[in-house]
């Protein structure tokens, strides 16, 4: 492990101590720790749907991650899809439809679930940001590649 420290950083052996070391491999290991954090959370935001009449806020709790309905237009604003009729008067404006989404540590959020108010159907979901910095949203049934994706741009 010495050996790969002091490759690492370019140092000589007979210039740095075993303990100086120790906090070098400590910091280098605590800053990769914070960079996949700082990824982890580029998800969070508010973003609109490809057809934008849809505005939503992604947000985390704990280790996972949810979206809301922050704004939205179009004839309904309450979920009038639900299949539990019980629900269909709740309003879609601050209706968390993501829900528990997480980190892959690249560049995926997995293992969620995505309620569609069009529909009243909920599906596995997961989440991508790419390059451009678009969200490609996909929901599913089963496995990804039953599904559907759509694009949402940060706003």
């Amino acid at each position: 492990m010495k050996a790969f420290l002091l490759l690492l950083i370019g140092v000589h052996s007979a210039i740095i101590s075993d303990f100086e070391l120790r906090k070098i491999g400590f910091r280098i290991v605590e800053n990769s720790i914070q960079s996949q954090a700082i990824a982890a959370d580029a998800i969070l935001g508010k973003w609109q749907n490809e057809g934008q009449d849809a505005h939503f806020e992604i947000f985390k709790q704990g280790s996972k991650y949810f979206g809301k309905i922050i704004w939205g237009k179009g004839r309904n604003t309450t979920d009038v899809n639900n299949p539990n009729e019980a629900l269909r008067k709740r309003e879609l404006v601050g209706l968390v439809l993501l829900t528990n989404l997480t980190f892959d540590g690249e560049d995926t959020w997995e293992n969620g679930q995505i309620y569609d108010p069009n529909s009243g159907d909920t599906y596995s979901c997961e989440a991508t940001l790419n390059k451009q910095g678009y969200l490609n949203v996909r929901g599913y049934i089963g496995i990804s590649l039953f599904g559907r994706t759509e694009t949402w741009t940060r706003i």
